[in-house]
């Protein structure tokens, strides 16, 4: 995904498609591999995020002076961050294609990781390698920075999407040097810039001086585990019934998993990663064992990730007291 190439593949290769009433039914192998990629459903975050990326870029379009405003995705692992990055992402890209005229080979969108121990020149060098810049190692961070300003521009990037950011410490010197680069990238490239990370605010990023200055310019958006209950909705109920409602089985009863949310609110935290595996993975279960259905029971089997299985501690039953002299 962090070369232009692998990008647009992404963008433009059509979504899943959920079964549709009175369809025939679909080969297993098919099915399992839909149920390996599955669906995406618009979450909070990423309706958020999508307004605000689109009211952020025609806000930037014309301010030259300074660098544009900016947005940064944070919250707890596994809870949609990425998701919702290149969803957004990939709805820029088909919104510039579509537009385009005939020949036009602008790139509306860059996506980049941070390297771990992220240092300039590192961080340069992935900016480089998203569209095919060049780089030696002779090269200084100075060369590799003037390329990648011209080119970004040249190309028309207009939305930089930076993951991982929680990756760039500005307490140790090289970290600083890095964050320096990146605001000094944020100034001479014309484009809004997203970051998304582990928990942000909590992190070295915002730290000291360098970390005021990104957080002067970013909004934040908190793409935290849902709630069981929020007024008079239930968000994570309404997730449930989205992903239960896309699912190819022959045999599963509608509405039987949104009666489970408390369960697997409490299974998963309430963290959309881990509860979109959770369903993945019993959809596939259920094919393979030819029960067509998922239940309770099933769910209780599948081991989640480690965040979700340390969280989730099932009642144990209360031990029979011993007669007194029993050992």
């Amino acid at each position: 995904m962090t070369t232009f190439d692998a990008f647009a593949r992404f963008a433009t290769t059509a979504s899943p498609t959920p079964p549709q009433p009175g369809q025939a039914p679909r080969p297993l192998e098919e099915r399992l591999a839909y149920h390996s990629q599955f669906v995406t459903v618009r979450t909070p975050a990423i309706e958020t995020l999508a307004r605000q990326v689109r009211t952020l870029m025609i806000l930037g379009r014309h301010q030259h002076i300074t660098a544009r405003p900016s947005l940064i995705v944070t919250g707890p692992a596994t809870t949609g961050k990425t998701t919702a990055l290149l969803q957004v992402g990939r709805t820029c890209h088909l919104a510039h294609t579509r537009r385009a005229a005939p020949g036009d080979d602008s790139v509306p969108v860059a996506y980049v990781l941070v390297p771990p121990g992220a240092t300039a020149k590192t961080l340069a060098g992935e900016f480089a390698r998203y569209l095919g810049i060049p780089v030696t190692a002779r090269m200084t961070t100075a060369q590799i920075t003037t390329a990648v300003c011209h080119t970004y521009t040249a190309a028309g990037v207009k939305l930089v999407l930076i993951d991982e950011i929680h990756r760039l410490n500005p307490r140790t010197s090289t970290g600083a040097e890095a964050a320096d680069w990146l605001k000094d990238l944020t100034e001479r490239v014309p484009a809004t810039f997203v970051y998304a990370g582990i928990d942000v605010t909590a992190s070295a990023v915002f730290s000291g001086v360098r970390g005021a200055q990104l957080a002067g310019r970013a909004s934040l958006i908190d793409c935290g585990a849902l709630p069981a209950r929020a007024g008079e909705r239930e968000p994570f109920r309404e997730l449930i019934a989205a992903l239960e409602a896309a699912l190819d089985l022959s045999a599963h009863r509608p509405g039987s998993l949104p009666r489970l949310a408390p369960y697997l609110h409490e299974r998963t935290a309430g963290r959309i990663g881990s509860l979109a595996r959770l369903i993945r993975q019993a959809a596939i279960e259920a094919i393979l064992d030819s029960s067509e259905r998922i239940t309770k029971t099933l769910l209780d089997t599948i081991a989640l990730d480690h965040l979700a299985e340390e969280h989730y501690r099932p009642r144990t039953p209360t031990s029979r007291r011993t007669r007194p002299g029993s050992r």
